[in-house]
């Protein structure tokens, strides 16, 4: 029997609710602004979501005329999704089994999924993202799992709330596999649901170099959605590179 990574379980239920409510309309709005600019995009362009999640930036995208494809592997995000009316290609899909041609003129990854890719599966999908670009196309990745964003700054363990769920956070860095293991517990009055996850650890020179050496130039890096320039500590990384 093939054996599962947690991720293709991982969202569903609680976790799925916990997600869509922690990131507000103007969080996404805000995000939005900066992969119009970022990407470069121009009207009509094809966007690349991938992975979509419940498709925040998708559906905020298609709102804006854009013709968008949103990929993710998990069947509640997605049903989370296709609730609301909108022009996106939604596709149940694996990020790791990306397989178009020179389709689209943009294409991210936020939400820190690309810390779920392991030391061989990151580059390759770098690659693979690069093949369904068009010759001159723009990607953002997003990721928390920086060396430099993370490892300053960790925390063992932490308590979050957002309306009538609570969740537990509880970290630990394996040094030898360069990744953050954490265990996460969902509860709602009587419901607790706990779920593993893996994300591994990049230094910032890795991942430019993993971009560059999949064909992409001019990376630039920023820290938020603000536009602010990368530096040590900060929190989230966005490299952003165009296909040559």
């Amino acid at each position: 029997m093939k054996s599962q990574l947690w991720f293709e379980t991982f969202f569903q239920g609680l976790a799925v609710e916990f997600w869509a409510r922690a990131m507000t309309p103007e969080m996404t709005g805000a995000e939005a602004d900066f992969l119009e600019k970022t990407l470069e995009l121009t009207p009509g362009a094809r966007v690349l979501d991938v992975p979509c999640g419940h498709g925040r930036h998708s559906l905020e995208l298609a709102r804006r005329g854009y013709r968008v494809t949103g990929l993710d592997i998990s069947e509640d995000a997605l049903r989370l999704a296709q609730a609301q009316p909108s022009t996106v290609d939604w596709i149940q899909g694996d990020m790791r089994k990306l397989n178009r041609n020179a389709e689209f003129d943009a294409a991210f990854c936020f939400g820190n999924s690309f810390g779920y890719l392991d030391h061989a599966a990151a580059p390759a999908f770098v690659r693979a993202v690069a093949a369904a670009l068009k010759p001159g196309g723009r990607l953002a990745i997003e990721t928390g799992m920086a060396a430099e964003s993370i490892l300053p700054n960790l925390q063992p363990r932490g308590w979050y709330q957002l309306g009538d769920i609570l969740m537990l956070s509880e970290r630990r860095y394996v040094p030898e596999d360069s990744r953050l293991d954490i265990d996460y517990t969902f509860i709602r009055a009587n419901r607790v649901e706990t779920r593993p996850s893996a994300s591994y650890v990049f230094t910032v020179a890795e991942l430019r170099r993993m971009l560059s050496g999949a064909g992409f130039s001019g990376l630039t890096m920023f820290s938020s959605a603000a536009g602010e320039p990368y530096k040590l500590g900060s929190p989230r990384l966005i490299l952003v590179g165009e296909k040559g």
